[in-house]
């Protein structure tokens, strides 16, 4: 089977599962009794093994498999999770994602997985020793040291020889050169299953099915036949190596009775001691708490077997052919509408209004289909805070915020990286250690808050920390001895301009190098990432009490409402969600305070701006009229009176992104468009009017 043609979904779903494997073991590491979230655990494992066993990756099968042996123990509270197993599932997790990102790059998907196979089936078997893996069983003679009975299994045994049937332990062993091993193994099964019945089998029938063992297998069985009965007809399958029939009696029952019982004992004080230790040396690990709702994530276990939504996965590729293909509809629905205006036809006028209606529903669909939520790239970082805060010996609370808000799927491409240099840089930098929060009062765990949300036609992501905030004094010590600037210039830079040195490159304030940071690489990419992609990036700190970045993102190739204005013979667009309102001022109402003009706007006094002085324009005539029209535009909190010459009206845009020729050399400009007479309009961006 020619396997190259599902190696893109392989590749989709692994990620998917692997993500939801990141963010339920973070959800039991907080509530370790949780059976049901072990249960989505398995789900996830036992499928992402399938998958990579279908598609002949055996290192990424061999490892799922061992993980499921571990999380079928504990979903069926045969073991109990500790501090020393989660390190080594979280381990195991980071050599899947290794594999996955390798087969990705076009590798085999191979991986150096023995140690964490041997850990993981230690684990299994039960020994508990220094590395605080716990051992089990201690077999009677002749019986399975990996086969362990429960009481039910124990009891159906005893009974069985107390009613007079026979007792066997079967261990079966298939040719080397066997191609089939399931098709043979089924056939022991039937005869076996003819002639008495399974107690236990290792592996499970399942994993045997699907021929997820070695060469061989093992029964605990009743029955009333013979021993030699039994051996000639499971000698008769061909493929079969040998079959070796272990008599279970009484003696030796109780035996194993007694050894499993004692050993459980000993497996319960080893996980309590271990979790003790678990406890006082390693620090409690990062929450995910959702500021909409703390308990979002217990509906996921609830709903599990619920129907998934329907989906479809499309190429990034189509979806922009889509988009350029309705922009160009859109620019001649424009045009029809202009020439019906003129031609007064009904007949004409009346099919124009239903091509708008139905394009105007096309529109909504299409924007949506490139539209990600920005929790795609979020559900990353709880799991690397937790790594972070353990190893610097922190503890941190992740909050996140507007998860739900969406992004052009090309930004949410790129805006991964930046991110994690930005959160890392707030872990190590930001947050104090321990005892440096217990002697400055604050509270043992540091807070990092992200956020995501709107706000015109743009979308802002905020990284919020209550750590120790920027030092000034040692930022422009390192820039100076860094040759970023000199005396002279340090002395007359503002807090914020002094923030900003940070994202100088090869700027660092670590005393020393670590595998975190210290090396001056980071932020600067951070910066020059932003940028590439039309967003721009800010820092506000307090000494003390922490520091915010805050990034803005435009939403790229978009269709938006805007108002149409004109400025002399030039025309502009302005985002309709950027705008409070329109209106008329008299320039004699317009009051200059401290070099700035201003204005009373509603019992408040706002800023108010030439849009002709800032985009030069050739027709400006500034005081000419007594009265003006006006834009009252927000950001944030914040407004600004930006005034234009006329008013030409409320019209879908498609916001085409300027060239490399003109991108940069205009701030207050995000982008154009063409307009239904040909003409193109730029599209001013009002967050760059207001500082």
């Amino acid at each position: 089977m020619e396997m190259n043609q599902y190696m893109s979904i392989f590749i989709d779903e692994s990620n998917d599962h692997l993500q939801s494997l990141n963010e339920n073991m973070l959800r039991l590491e907080q509530q370790p009794e949780d059976i049901g979230i072990v249960q989505i655990i398995f789900r996830s494992a036992h499928t992402l093994k399938g998958m990579s066993a279908t598609m002949g990756f055996e290192d990424l099968a061999a490892l799922t498999h061992e993980m499921e042996n571990v999380l079928d123990l504990v979903r069926n509270s045969k073991l109990s999770m500790n501090g020393q197993i989660f390190d080594t599932l979280f381990k195991c997790l980071d050599a899947l994602e290794a594999m996955v990102q390798d087969i990705i790059n076009g590798g085999t998907g191979k991986g150096d997985v023995a140690d964490l196979v041997e850990r993981l089936k230690a684990i299994v078997k039960g020994d508990v020793n220094g590395s605080g893996v716990v051992k089990a069983t201690v077999p009677a003679a002749g019986l399975s040291a990996s086969l362990v009975l429960d009481q039910y299994q124990l009891s159906i045994l005893s009974q069985s020889l107390e009613s007079g049937h026979n007792a066997y332990y079967i261990e079966v062993k298939v040719r080397e050169d066997c191609l089939l091993k399931a098709a043979r193994a089924y056939m022991v099964f039937d005869v076996l299953e003819r002639n008495g019945e399974v107690v236990k089998a290792y592996p499970s029938v399942q994993e045997i099915e699907q021929e997820q063992f070695d060469r061989s297998f093992s029964v605990y069985y009743i029955t009333q036949a013979e021993e030699g009965l039994l051996r000639d007809q499971i000698s008769r399958v061909s493929e079969i190596e040998s079959a070796i029939l272990n008599a279970v009696d009484r003696a030796s029952l109780e035996e194993l009775g007694r050894s499993q019982g004692e050993a459980e004992k000993a497996v319960e004080a080893a996980i309590k001691e271990s979790a003790a230790t678990v406890a006082i040396s390693t620090p409690p690990p990062v929450s995910l708490v959702s500021a909409a709702d703390s308990n979002a994530t217990r509906p996921a276990a609830t709903n599990a077997g619920n129907a998934a939504p329907r989906t479809i996965r499309v190429d990034i590729e189509r979806l922009d052919s889509l988009m350029n293909l309705f922009s160009e509809l859109l620019i001649d629905r424009v045009r029809l509408e202009q020439l019906a205006s003129e031609v007064r036809r009904n007949d004409l006028t009346e099919t124009v209004e239903h091509m708008a209606r139905v394009s105007a529903d096309l529109q909504n669909i299409v924007l949506k289909l490139r539209m990600v939520p920005v929790e795609s790239v979020f559900n990353r970082f709880p799991r690397m805070v937790r790594d972070l805060a353990k190893s610097l010996d922190k503890k941190v609370d992740l909050v996140i915020v507007g998860a739900e808000t969406e992004l052009d799927r090309t930004v949410i491409d790129e805006i991964g990286d930046p991110l994690v240099h930005l959160i890392r840089n707030a872990v190590d930098h930001g947050i104090e250690s321990i005892t440096e929060r217990v002697k400055l009062g604050k509270p043992e765990v540091g807070t990092v808050h992200l956020r995501a949300f709107h706000s015109g036609n743009h979308v802002f992501i905020e990284i919020e920390e209550d750590g120790k905030g920027i030092n000034r004094p040692k930022v422009l010590e390192t820039a100076i001895k860094r040759g970023v600037i000199t005396d002279e210039e340090a002395k007359n830079l503002t807090d914020d301009e002094v923030n900003m040195l940070i994202f100088a490159a090869g700027f660092s304030t670590a005393d020393k190098v670590s595998d975190i940071s210290g090396r001056g690489v980071g932020l600067d990419v951070v910066k020059s990432k932003i940028s590439s992609l039309g967003g721009h990036v800010a820092v506000h700190s307090t000494l003390g009490a922490g520091t915010k970045f805050s990034i803005q993102l435009p939403l790229t190739l978009s269709i938006i409402a805007a108002m149409l204005i004109k400025l002399g013979s030039e025309k502009y667009a302005f985002p309709l969600s950027s705008i409070v309102e329109t209106g008329s001022v008299k320039r004699s109402e317009i009051r200059t305070l401290h070099g700035n003009r201003i204005i009373d706007y509603r019992q408040s006094i706002i800023p108010v701006v030439s849009l002709a002085a800032l985009v030069q324009s050739p027709d400006y005539r500034d005081d000419e009229e007594a009265e003006t029209e006006m834009l009252v535009v927000r950001k944030g909190d914040k407004l600004a009176a930006i005034l234009v010459d006329e008013f030409i009206g409320q019209s879908e845009i498609v916001l085409k992104p300027l060239g490399k020729y003109l991108a940069g050399s205009l701030d207050v400009v995000s982008g154009a468009t063409i307009l239904g007479d040909g003409q193109v309009a730029l599209i001013v961006d009002p967050n760059a009017l207001i500082k």
